[in-house]
């Protein structure tokens, strides 16, 4: 190949000398045949680097179509940016975690551990905890945490709270493969700025949805005891199974809730959301690491929420119920 490249470089440099030769004193004659410009210095030179690169791309065995593509950077606006660093930055400190349960099988009577539920959780330390919602590990005989590099961890229970929703898990993973997830103020949110999930929905790899705060102070059930949970979070956001307990987070991507439900009759994401807030979590992990349960003093009565005592025109507490069984029942309230 080399040789060949010397021998057309040769020929195109020193063209022979046709009027010398016998054959340039007879007359040809070649009717309709466009007449022969000599190639100038100037467009030989680009000519001979096309050839020599060409037989470099051949003797290298390198794509010749690869070789040509020029890629266009993807251009985003600030607010897309903004979206993707965020989720990037996030994705480590988000957990899938996988609810196994003992089960016998009915012909070999093996005790085998088949999946009964999966959800979402935070890394909230360097010690290997982590936060998600309390019925995502409900009636567990084994729990899987898998980070973000998919490598997957034994889990065992540090503690939960049945009445918010909140659970704390342990891991004994290396403190490098740990990355904490910042947490935020949920005291001072606002309805309308923006909030984004990031969770497993249905088993697949970390997703992110995006949406506005859409309500505060809201009242939700626990799921485990009936009993209210206050000041919770209110999104349009989707969270589809897989995302509970995963993170709610402002647009500086600072932890402020855990999601925990949604508002749907017929199953689907309609649009309504419900986070724990970040303030009401943060105490419960605080007491779960410390003692392995949480203990809060109640009165055990019900009350209507400020807005309604407002509308009212009425001050203090606004008392709906004492349920019998509650402290202030069984005090005779």
């Amino acid at each position: 190949m080399l040789l060949l490249l010397l021998f057309l470089t040769s020929s195109l440099l020193s063209p022979p000398n046709l009027l010398s030769s016998p054959l340039a004193r007879a007359p040809i004659h070649l009717p309709n045949l466009p007449s022969l410009v000599p190639l100038p210095i100037p467009q030989i030179v680009p000519t001979l680097a096309s050839l020599s690169h060409s037989f470099s791309l051949f003797l290298g065995q390198v794509d010749p179509a690869s070789a040509f593509v020029v890629t266009t950077p993807r251009k985003l606006q600030s607010d897309e940016l903004a979206t993707v660093r965020l989720f990037q930055e996030n994705i480590p400190s988000v957990v899938y975690i996988t609810n196994l349960a003992a089960r016998q099988d009915l012909f070999t009577l093996d005790v085998l551990e088949v999946p009964q539920g999966s959800g979402s959780g935070v890394v909230w330390d360097k010690k290997g905890h982590s936060v998600t919602n309390y019925y995502v590990i409900r009636g567990a005989s084994d729990l899987r945490v898998t980070l973000a590099d998919q490598s997957t961890y034994e889990a065992r229970v540090v503690g939960f709270d049945q009445d918010k929703d909140v659970a704390v898990l342990r891991i004994d993973a290396p403190k490098d493969k740990l990355r904490p997830i910042p947490v935020g103020i949920s005291a001072d949110l606002l309805v309308g700025q923006k909030e984004f999930d990031i969770g497993n929905p249905f088993g697949l790899d970390h997703t992110l949805t995006t949406g506005v705060i859409s309500g505060l102070r809201r009242e939700l059930s626990s799921a485990a005891t009936g009993r209210p949970i206050q000041d919770v979070i209110q999104t349009d956001a989707a969270i589809n199974p897989g995302n509970s307990g995963g993170p709610l987070l402002d647009s500086s991507g600072n932890l402020i809730g855990i999601n925990t439900a949604i508002y749907s009759p017929s199953g689907a994401s309609s649009g309504v959301g419900f986070s724990i807030p970040v303030d009401t979590v943060g105490g419960i992990v605080d007491q779960l690491v410390r003692f392995g349960k949480v203990t809060r003093p109640i009165l055990g009565i019900k009350f209507a929420p400020d807005q309604s005592v407002e509308q009212l025109g009425v001050s203090g507490v606004l008392v709906l119920d004492a349920p019998p069984n509650g402290p202030a029942g069984k005090a005779g309230a």
